[in-house]
């Protein structure tokens, strides 16, 4: 238990979009529904992963969306243990991972789209994990079933928060 403690405080994630509790890009919102974005994911890079890293997950959640469980933006897993980024091309079509169904009802990337009013906060997830696959998952998992499915499997997680509102 300690190690993994440990493991948790040294993994940092980061992005060169936006720093953690800042406003993430207007690049990143959404396209549709009057939020005028591009619908770009914006830059994450992580450090400090355990040395039994096999994969890793990410996820984007919204907590304050008016949706039971909040809105998921992004659901990303089997990420190759040698990567340390998703970069700007991560939903381009060759890709190492797989990418699970958001609360869009599509598989990607979903930017921010909040109703008018206040900022919303939008927690970047990434978790270091035990194995290489998530057992059984394919592009149909959503981000609850994925966080379901890595439990007992998580080394490490670190979590960047940023801001939107329109």
């Amino acid at each position: 238990m300690i190690a993994q403690l440990l493991a948790a405080a040294t993994l940092v994630l980061a992005s060169s979009a936006f720093t953690d509790g800042g406003r993430l890009p207007q690049s990143a919102a959404y396209n549709m529904s009057g939020c005028g974005g591009q619908n770009i994911a914006p830059a994450l890079h992580w450090t400090g992963a355990p040395a039994e890293t096999k994969s890793f997950a990410l996820t984007m959640h919204d907590p304050d969306a008016h949706a039971p469980g909040g809105w998921w933006h992004w659901i990303v897993f089997n990420i190759p243990a040698s990567r340390s980024d998703l970069n700007l091309n991560a939903q381009s079509a060759v890709q190492p991972w797989i990418n699970g169904t958001t609360s869009f009802k599509s598989q990607g990337y979903g930017g921010p789209c909040p109703p008018p009013g206040p900022a919303h906060h939008y927690n970047f997830t990434i978790y270091a994990l035990d194995i290489a696959t998530v057992p059984g998952a394919t592009g149909d998992m959503t981000g609850p079933q994925l966080v379901a499915a890595i439990e007992g499997h998580v080394l490490a997680k670190a979590t960047l928060t940023g801001m939107y509102s329109r």
